[in-house]
């Protein structure tokens, strides 16, 4: 059994972003040089998603795919977006905020400013999609079919970010 891990590097914008990261991890899945086995794409953030979805032709004005369009617009019925602290979210309180001041401290990566964590929907759409897929790979080739892709998706749209990705191929 063979190992093989990479890391993707993804920027994302100030609303929910999708990027089609299917090529990247087809590369990945191609220079680890496992035939036959898995491979595994998996976010460490908590208000990111890795989905399967079909590639859509089709873009609205900010680029988004129409399938994408389609599931923010059926997602803001079911999990309204948190844009200000008066709505019915309960998080962050006050211990968590204070948890944030805390960290952001020592990391950048944690602005100390209270409007870039009111995303308890981000997390909520997280939760139900999940951190992570998992294909198998047959002759070195990602298992996705002819019109399915891999896509990255923070739910956290309130501010500019670099995300990571990792993708672990492993077999034979």
């Amino acid at each position: 059994m063979k190992i093989y891990q990479e890391e993707l590097t993804i920027d994302t914008d100030a609303r929910i972003t999708y990027k089609n990261i299917t090529e990247d991890v087809k590369k990945i899945v191609a220079e680890s040089k496992i035939e036959n086995g898995l491979c595994l794409i998996q976010t460490p953030h908590t208000t990111c998603s890795v989905i399967f979805e079909e590639y859509v032709h089709d873009t609205d004005f900010n680029g988004d795919e129409f399938l994408q369009v389609d599931l923010n617009n059926i997602l803001d019925k079911i999990v309204p977006r948190e844009l200000s602290e008066n709505t019915n979210y309960r998080y962050p309180g006050p211990k968590h905020i204070q948890f944030l001041a805390d960290l952001a401290k020592e990391n950048p990566n944690y602005p100390n400013d209270p409007a870039t964590i009111l995303n308890g929907d981000a997390h909520i759409r997280g939760s139900l999609f999940g951190g992570n897929q998992t294909f198998g790979v047959k002759e070195r080739n990602l298992l996705v079919g002819s019109v399915g892709y891999v896509y990255f998706v923070d739910w956290d749209q309130n501010r500019e970010r670099t995300r990571k990705c990792h993708v672990l191929v492993m077999g034979e």
